[in-house]
């Protein structure tokens, strides 16, 4: 018996991926939010640009200049327009007013002043913001928790925050102090308990002790998921798991993170999927590709995107 697809076809001129339910696609210049039936649920407005996909159940659209929030109904949010606004995140979304930056809730109401150079979205509980010329981090109350005295910070993820001390980058912890010394030309997010760093143009992973677990050897190198890691060896990519074990060997043009079991590779110019053994569930015959969520994954073939289902891969 033929298996019904579940994906929807290509026809639309730019897709992102699905975030709560709906996904952002446009046609021409019109722009819509589709369902996973590949309905269109939410028409924009013409004088809506620069949309974004659904986060906590708001979408950042440029309505004329300025920003406002759209909810899953399609109604903006009444008096809700700021210079700039992101995404949000644990209930803040970080918004621009001429020159400084702060925080409001969900309602749209400005909980924490407009007073920061720059900052970031929350995560842990926690803010990085800039004042004056270094950067230190806030609670959602706005109150300064670790004073600013860093080059640069980037978001907590698994109780550490890459700071930048000098030229260096080393690691925060929520005790306040620099646990992992500022050696490393870059740094970045904890995942599955290891963080990849760059000294020069080698890569390797260090652990949450800052021991290097993963010697720094690799041309190129990614975040874990799902207990892998996307690393560049000799021009091409494979995959290694959490002891530095080439378990997928590097024959990918390109490789992107596993999502939902799954990853999308790069063969000979064309876009496929594999699975965790390495194994092409799915022949590269995409010409891009994106990552699954919610059980479906953005696909282009020639100049129009679509999307594929989980569902059909594992059952076909």
């Amino acid at each position: 018996m033929a298996i019904r697809s579940k994906g929807i076809v290509p026809q639309f001129d730019s897709a992102s991926d699905f975030s709560e339910g709906l996904a952002l696609v446009s046609v021409g210049n019109k722009y819509g939010y589709i369902n996973k039936t590949g309905k269109i649920v939410i028409k924009a407005t013409e004088d809506m640009s620069a949309l974004a996909p659904f986060s906590q159940g708001l979408a950042i659209v440029r309505v004329g200049s300025v920003y406002g929030c759209l909810n899953t109904k399609g109604e903006l949010l009444e008096n809700v327009y700021f210079d700039k606004i992101s995404n949000f995140s644990e209930g803040l979304a970080a918004v621009q007013i001429e020159s400084k930056y702060g925080y409001i809730n969900k309602s749209g109401q400005v909980v924490i002043a407009p007073q920061f150079a720059l900052v970031d979205r929350f995560s842990e509980k926690l803010a990085a913001v800039k004042i004056s010329d270094k950067y230190g981090y806030i609670d959602p109350t706005g109150t300064i928790a670790i004073a600013p005295q860093y080059e640069d910070a980037w978001k907590f993820s698994e109780g550490f925050a890459p700071v930048r001390v000098g030229k260096r980058w080393g690691y925060l912890s929520k005790s306040k102090a620099v646990n992992i010394q500022p050696i490393y030309d870059g740094a970045f997010d904890f995942s599955g308990s290891l963080a990849r760093v760059r000294m020069g143009d080698r890569w390797g992973y260090i652990n949450h002790q800052g021991s290097p677990v993963i010697a720094l050897q690799f041309s190129f190198a990614s975040d874990f998921s799902q207990g892998l890691a996307a690393v560049q060896i000799k021009q091409k990519w494979g995959y290694i798991n959490s002891t530095g074990k080439v378990v997928i060997a590097p024959k990918f043009e390109i490789a992107a993170n596993f999502s939902q079991g799954l990853a999308a590779v790069q063969i000979d110019g064309k876009w496929g999927y594999i699975n965790p053994d390495g194994t092409l569930v799915v022949k590269s015959k995409f010409d891009n590709a994106g990552l699954f969520s919610e059980g479906l994954a953005r696909v282009q073939i020639d100049d129009k995107w679509g999307y594929i289902s989980r569902t059909d891969i594992l059952e076909g």
